[in-house]
């Protein structure tokens, strides 16, 4: 089987088996839980969220072909964080600063990422000077035959 096919089926069978994980683990894991690590855990996502913004700044600012999955990811982050910040407030005191927090900030930040993931290379190639910009599309098209 070449890689090409084997790869999707791979994803699609890691994607279904964990339906029935999910599941046993939604009636199985305790209602409450504990942990001498929740500082450590949400200073360290955090940590992650900053690195992948200033990974985003910096790819970015120097042009890379890196700047799409860069912004795809550093914007999943935020999705996260606005997803586990709402559902671990739900019925708590903070649960309105976190949906606040979600809709006024880490959302539409992760919204402007994925839009700069989806037009990156579009946005980049127009971001260079003219001269290297017809290098670029010289390279691009095939080379004629006469």
């Amino acid at each position: 089987m070449r890689l090409a096919r084997f790869v999707p089926l791979f994803f699609l069978v890691a994607g279904i088996v964990l339906i029935p994980w999910t599941i046993w683990l939604t009636f199985n894991l305790p209602m409450h839980h504990e942990s001498d690590n929740w500082r450590t855990v949400w200073a360290g996502f955090d940590i992650a969220e900053a690195a992948a913004l200033i990974a985003t700044a910096v790819l970015a600012l120097r042009g890379s072909p890196w700047l799409a999955p860069m912004a795809a990811i550093t914007g999943t982050l935020l999705c996260v964080d606005a997803w586990f910040d709402i559902t671990l407030e739900a019925g708590g005191n903070h649960l309105m600063a976190a949906v606040l927090e979600a809709v006024f900030v880490e959302l539409p930040l992760a919204g402007i990422l994925f839009w700069v993931s989806r037009n990156a290379e579009h946005a980049l190639l127009h971001s260079l000077p003219p001269w290297r910009r017809a290098a670029l599309r010289a390279l691009a098209e095939p080379p004629s035959r006469e």
